[in-house]
């Protein structure tokens, strides 16, 4: 960590992220204003497609429609497997005659079932308009084609937008595509939502999780219940016990969320199995986690019964840092230009945004539309906030891709 803290502040430092110089665009703003309407209609389009993690057919219909409006955009189309994922990853290129490589993530799946399009599709209630991964990341999505059709070649050197196909399950089949799409460029933007309080995300936790699986001995519950070894009884304690891995100050939580244990109520289970979420602040709160998982686990209740665990580590944490401080404060120096506040925010959920900063490349997090009720069936995103987020998106394009703009060594 300290030898990426010390590349990332010399990219602070070329960067040149000084608050208090960018200059107002009104001309820009209204262009802004003016995509509204093709902003929404354009996210009616997605929101009404399924296109949860494991959708290969919808992830693609998405892809198709970013990429038609991207490639209006004098953009080149790369449509790539995301592969053990499903569906392609969608990289978008657009080159320009500025000096600073920008780099824009968002992704193409959501949380929710098949079906869910249909049962609750796109709606506007007043100012806030609803519907199946509307804000998470549908949004994302809309604000980074608006904002590209607002910039000219003059605005970046290279333009690259990465729609991830499985951002929701911890980017697997993506992974590698961010790390190397990250080295080839000076400064990254990812569209995750924007806050409720219109803000950015400055820092995350790192995602993992553990996986309990447990063996007995099958017998009848009411002949011979002792004969059997009860997996489930057996798992019970552990995801008790093991819940206490989150109660040690460091802010880390282990939330179990699955359990699964017998088939039938008259029989001893002889097979359980549990997931827990897990969120850590530092890479090394995984070791820790580890180490603990294996001491505390060797406290049986059922000593016949046979338990297996594993961590498995998702997305890393992606720290405070100087660098993200230094990009935060040119866009609340951007947003400040149109009479909007930005708030910072940390956050336990887990990100794309994390593996580019672990590649040591300079990343603001939240840039995507403003809304709420993320992963619920009241997401929402406010329509008042699609024309500001547009302008802070192209905005901050300017300030870090124009020929004036300092790049990485």
């Amino acid at each position: 960590m300290r030898k990426l803290a010390a590349g990332i502040s010399l990219a602070l430092a070329t960067l040149g992220a000084t608050p208090g110089t960018a200059s107002a665009n009104p001309a820009l703003l209204k262009q802004a204003e003016a995509q509204q309407p093709a902003a929404l209609a354009l996210l009616e389009k997605l929101v009404n497609i399924d296109s949860g993690t494991f959708n290969a057919k919808g992830l693609d219909a998405v892809g198709a429609i970013a990429a038609a409006e991207l490639a209006r955009q004098g953009f080149r189309i790369e449509k790539l497997p995301a592969s053990p994922a499903a569906g392609h990853n969608l990289v978008a290129t657009r080159s320009g005659t500025g000096k600073g490589r920008v780099l824009l993530v968002a992704h193409m799946d959501t949380v929710f079932a098949d079906g869910t399009a249909a049962k609750r599709p796109f709606r506007v209630e007043g100012r806030r308009a609803y519907g199946p991964g509307i804000m998470d990341d549908k949004g994302g999505i809309v604000i980074a084609i608006g904002a590209g059709r607002l910039l000219t070649g003059a605005d970046f050197g290279k333009l690259t937008i990465l729609l991830n196909t499985n951002e929701e399950t911890g980017s697997e089949g993506t992974r590698a595509l961010i790390e190397r799409l990250a080295r080839e460029h000076d400064v990254a933007f990812n569209l995750e939502p924007g806050r409720a309080a219109d803000g950015l995300v400055v820092a995350r936790k790192g995602s993992g999780e553990i996986e309990l699986e447990v063996t007995g001995k099958a017998s009848h519950a009411g002949v011979a219940p002792k004969q059997g070894v009860n997996a489930a009884l057996e798992a019970a304690h552990q995801v008790v016990q093991l819940s206490r891995l989150g109660d040690d100050g460091r802010e880390t939580t282990v939330s179990w969320t699955v359990i699964r244990g017998g088939d039938r109520s008259n029989v001893i289970p002889d097979h359980a199995k549990a997931t827990a979420d897990v969120r850590v602040k530092t890479p090394d709160e995984f070791d820790r986690v580890e180490r603990d998982l294996r001491r505390i686990a060797a406290n049986q209740l059922v000593p016949d019964a046979r338990v297996a665990l594993a961590l498995k580590r998702g997305f890393p944490p992606m720290p405070p840092s100087p660098v993200t401080d230094g990009l935060a404060r040119k866009a609340a120096a951007v947003y400040a230009e149109i009479g909007r506040k930005l708030t910072l925010e940390s956050t336990g959920g887990a990100a794309d945004a994390s593996l580019v900063f672990a590649a040591g490349v300079p990343t603001l997090d939240g840039l995507g539309i403003v809304g709420g009720g993320i992963h619920t069936a009241d997401e929402y995103a406010e329509v008042d906030s699609i024309a500001p987020r547009i302008y802070l998106l192209a905005r901050l394009i300017q300030e870090y891709g124009r020929p004036g703009a300092a790049t990485k060594p």
